[in-house]
């Protein structure tokens, strides 16, 4: 499962970051997006887009396509 198909107040683990290409991989991990955090759907825009996120004590915002790249496992 992805980031993107989380809805809003679930939690996932990072399992990896996929397809995601180098600029963008390098800034989401900068930004804390790596394997073994913990990550919370705080919000989806009306259109689904961005999806703001909360991961280490702070809010981020991502838009739908580099959700898509983030593989992680739901928790309960």
């Amino acid at each position: 499962m992805n980031l993107s198909e989380l809805k809003p107040g679930q939690k996932g683990r990072i399992l990896k970051l996929e397809s995601t290409i180098g600029p963008i991989r390098r800034r989401l991990m900068d930004m804390g997006v790596v394997p073994g955090e913990i990550i919370k759907v705080e919000k989806v825009a009306p259109m689904g887009d961005p999806i703001e996120v909360t991961l280490k004590g702070y809010s981020l915002s991502l838009r739908k396509g580099e959700a898509r790249g983030v593989e992680i496992e739901v928790q309960p």
